[in-house]
């Protein structure tokens, strides 16, 4: 029988590159987009397989109960991957109540419908299996000074914003709903991804727009701020392992063992796409160090030792290969930039970077 993958979140940056993940690797899927398509869903993304008789899309809110049971209905998922999420930092400490509804109120409502659908009279679950799909972000920061120090399934949560507390509190719902109801659960936990489709908010779209654009790179703070970089096609391939195969109950973290700081990532873009569209004004004079975000975390780093001794995985793609595809992908889609860059988001840049001073041409 054909699975059925109830993706939520699925017109986002990492949900549109699993599904396309999924209707590449497998045959034998179908695959159910679920999506509010916010200012960050884009269904463009997925214009490639608009026209697969495994896939279909479905504009629904997973806060919304009615149209979570009637979508369970319609399709019998076997499995629930969920991306949905407000996701960006600074807009969480702009408005934290929409994450609280959306990334903690959603998550347990999904949670609701599943256990609803899926229990049987006796109480177990069969096959169906739930993945919430979450960040390494929930445990806080680290220091730099302790660089061999990396954090671990068994690191304890101790976010730090708006967006990090409502993602480990969705986290402690999922499992409590494992450990009290029986549901069969699983938790990704991700360093910071990058690749095709990722809305220009982020630090690495961002960056290669306004390059482009001659505009000005705004760098929080000083900079050293570290993250470790996973291609998002490593990242697809995690969940898709993780939910086929790993144990029920536990969480995985998911790590590229590619730490770099935010000023070696900008610096990186600089010179590549300069390189790239043969424009010297394309310059380190660019940069512009802005006031640093509140509760910025220093650094992190993630160990995915647990994914590997037990399931196999590793990252595929070294950093220096992934960045110049993600260029190459920007570089060679400016409409879907110019598209996705609306208005309302110009507007959100002003209110975040405009009074931060600015530098460059």
């Amino acid at each position: 029988m054909t699975p059925t993958y109830l993706v939520t979140g699925g017109a986002g940056f990492i949900g549109s590159n699993f599904i396309l993940h999924l209707l590449r690797a497998h045959d034998d899927v179908r695959v159910v987009n679920v999506d509010a398509l916010t200012y960050a869903g884009n269904l463009e993304n997925l214009t490639s397989v608009e026209g697969d008789a495994r896939y279909a899309f479905r504009q629904a809110d997973i806060r919304d109960a009615e149209a979570m049971t009637a979508l369970f209905a319609e399709f019998d998922p076997a499995y629930v991957v969920n991306f949905a999420a407000e996701s960006h930092v600074d807009r969480s400490i702009a408005d934290p109540g929409v994450f609280e509804s959306t990334n903690v109120g959603g998550t347990v409502n999904l949670l609701n419908v599943a256990r609803a659908v899926w229990e049987r009279s006796d109480g177990t679950f069969g096959d169906h299996r739930y993945l919430q799909v979450s960040t390494d972000e929930v445990y806080g920061s680290l220091p730099l000074d302790e660089p061999d120090a990396l954090f671990t399934e068994g690191t304890p949560l101790s976010p730090h914003s708006p967006y990090s507390a409502s993602k480990a509190s969705a986290d402690l719902f999922v499992r409590a709903y494992g450990d009290t109801y029986g549901l069969p659960v699983l938790v990704t936990r991700c360093s910071n991804n990058y690749g095709p489709y990722q809305f220009p908010e982020k630090l690495i779209p961002l960056m290669i727009r306004n390059a482009l654009r001659h505009e000005a790179l705004p760098v929080y703070g000083d900079g050293l701020n570290v993250r470790d970089w996973l291609y998002v096609e490593d990242h697809c391939r995690a969940i898709d392992l993780v939910l086929r195969e790993g144990r029920v109950g536990e969480v995985y973290n998911v790590g590229g063992h590619n730490e770099r700081s935010n000023i070696q990532i900008v610096r990186t873009i600089v010179e590549r796409v300069s390189e790239a569209v043969d424009d010297p004004a394309i310059d380190d004079s660019l940069i512009a160090f802005v006031t640093d975000r509140k509760g910025h975390d220093r650094r992190y780093g993630i160990s995915p030792e647990k994914i590997r001794a037990e399931l196999g995985w590793a990252p595929e793609t070294p950093f220096d290969e992934g960045i110049a595809r993600t260029i190459d992908w920007y570089l060679a889609n400016p409409e879907w930039v110019e598209r996705v860059t609306s208005g309302a988001y110009q507007d959100y840049y002003e209110r975040m970077y405009g009074d931060r001073g600015t530098a460059g041409n």
